[in-house]
């Protein structure tokens, strides 16, 4: 069962919106990220911070899109599975930048990457599932918190004073 057409430009609004709330939840705690990102010690591989806004960005973008595919399945009724993995992955990648840049919490914030790896897996199992197209969409975003994750590690190490 499919949701009307004329209500599917509404549905990708509200799926970009929640998508982007969460984001903003998130980078609140970043406001004066900048400043306590440069103080830590870096891998030489990590990318400058400019890089992670934009990343950031149209990573957010392909994720709320892929949910309004799935949510035009038959909303909560048709994908609750699916659509309740997206919403608790999204949570808890909220989460991260408040454990890491908010509470210096360089430990809780890496284990928030791997459980948020574990539910960005599970939630691209369940949009393939339904839809290939909306699971294509989440393989960005797995490979960016893949990458995220192992640069979160090496910071909380090369930084134990700072990251506990």
């Amino acid at each position: 069962m499919s949701l009307p057409k004329s209500k599917q430009p509404i549905d990708l609004v509200a799926w970009l919106a929640i998508t982007f709330i969460a984001a903003g939840i998130g980078s609140a705690a970043t406001i004066r990220a900048g400043q306590f990102y440069t103080q830590l010690v870096h891998p030489e591989w990590a990318p400058p911070p400019e890089l992670f806004g934009p990343v950031w960005t149209v990573l957010y973008a392909m994720m709320g899109i892929a949910a309004w595919l799935i949510w035009r399945i038959g909303g909560f009724r048709g994908a609750r599975t699916a659509l309740t993995l997206f919403l608790v992955q999204l949570a808890v990648n909220s989460l991260w930048s408040w454990l890491f840049f908010g509470w210096h919490q360089g430990a809780l914030a890496f284990a928030d990457t791997v459980l948020l790896w574990v539910l960005i897996v599970a939630t691209l199992l369940a949009f393939w599932r339904i839809r290939p197209l909306a699971g294509a969409l989440l393989f960005p975003y797995l490979l960016w918190v893949s990458f995220a994750s192992a640069l979160n590690y090496l910071i909380w190490h090369l930084n134990p004073q700072i990251l506990g």
